[in-house]
């Protein structure tokens, strides 16, 4: 099989940078082989960052706003392109083809009533075209939409890659990626694509990232290695008040994001947090991301794994760690891509598309068959 090159791209919920992955990559669906080449992850600037963080809120932003995010995107796409070619000595033109998942502004996977119309809808921005005029090879993007319209919730998206990459080790594995928002995805070493179980479980790094925030001054975007949290204590009275969500007890499939775990459940947690301390509150949050992980688990798995791998930048927090194997009981160890995994899942996601190979896993986002997913930017 012939190999090629590929990058994926991937901004998460956690909206701190632009993640791009060099990939070598050949064959397609369960012959896929896929090996990382090289990485980079490009953190946005500050104003650019608030930005994007303001019209994600779901309640700003007009049309000329988002159309010049659109490709403002766009061109940190094209930069985080440049910088990985830069740093692995690839020539440009030896890329066969580009994923991207862009910048998710607004996901709203149940239906609501819209001038005449019940809709669901999910909405991500990144000019693919910047990308394709820079590199002059295809762009697969927009993926979403297409699981959406044939009835599912147009997530999670990386259980079909995971299958691919994992679906045949004779081991029962988790793979849990702790990003703006935690997803778990459950294996069995018996599976089929049909049987792989995988949804949101709850806050990952979003709710955690925005107290650190707020409580440095906006001097710091995240707990690095989870020292500030590791000096407090979990409150339990505030960990069960967070723990009583109705969100947690939903049935799979089922998505969330900023819409939910934003400004608006931040404000009521520190409410009830008054005359707690920062360090007991982040410690508190950061527990809080480890058993909503646990009652996933042992609510909606019908057996657990024998291992959790965990990806995200929660894999690179010891505290988020090690209440991981506190409270779910299972190894849980940092997967062998780590901050890498969205952004590889991207590029197998678009080798799909180009073979034109269904490639969304319908039992995790309820669509209601297999679907080819991307649109195609030559």
């Amino acid at each position: 099989m012939e190999k090629k090159y590929a990058i994926g791209l991937m901004s998460g919920t956690s909206a701190d940078g632009m993640d791009a992955a060099l990939v070598s990559i050949s064959g397609c669906s369960i012959n896929t082989v896929v090996e990382l080449v090289d990485f980079v992850s490009i953190e946005y600037r500050e104003d650019f960052r608030n930005e994007l963080l303001r019209l994600a809120k779901g309640n700003e932003g007009g049309s000329r706003d988002l159309s010049r995010m659109n490709f403002a995107l766009g061109d940190e796409m094209k930069k985080a392109c440049s910088i990985l070619l830069d740093k692995s000595g690839i020539n440009k033109k030896d890329i066969a083809f580009v994923g991207s998942h862009g910048h998710t502004f607004y996901h709203e996977p149940n239906s609501v009533n819209y001038v005449g119309h019940t809709v669901r809808s999910t909405f991500q921005l990144g000019e693919s075209a910047v990308v394709s005029s820079y590199l002059g090879c295809p762009v697969v993007s927009d993926f979403r939409v297409s699981d959406l319209a044939h009835g599912g919730q147009g997530a999670p998206l990386v259980p079909y890659t995971e299958y691919i990459l994992y679906g045949h080790k004779n081991v029962n594995y988790g793979l849990l990626n702790i990003g703006g928002i935690a997803n778990i995805t459950l294996i069995g070493k018996d599976f089929d694509l049909s049987d792989v179980i995988a949804f949101d479980t709850g806050p990952g790094n979003m709710v955690l990232d925005n107290l650190v925030s707020r409580f440095s001054s906006f001097s710091m975007r995240y707990d690095k290695n989870g020292d500030w949290a590791k000096k407090g204590r979990v409150n339990d009275k505030l960990l069960s008040f967070l723990l009583d969500d109705p969100y947690l007890k939903k049935e799979p499939p089922k998505t969330t994001g900023r819409e939910y775990y934003g400004e608006e459940y931040i404000n009521r947690l520190l409410k009830m947090a008054e005359g707690i301390s920062k360090e007991d509150i982040l410690r508190t949050v950061t527990a809080l991301t480890a058993e909503c992980v646990n009652i996933a688990i042992n609510s909606f798995f019908p057996f657990k794994p024998e291992e959790i791998l965990v990806g995200g930048g929660g894999a690179s927090n010891s505290t988020m760690m090690e209440e991981l194997n506190k409270r779910t009981g299972i190894l849980s160890v940092k997967n062998e891509f780590s901050d890498a995994k969205e952004a590889i899942a991207f590029a197998i996601l678009a080798n799909e598309r180009l073979n034109n190979i269904p490639n969304n896993a319908p039992r995790s986002t309820g669509a209601n068959e297999p679907v080819v997913m991307g649109k195609v930017v030559l």
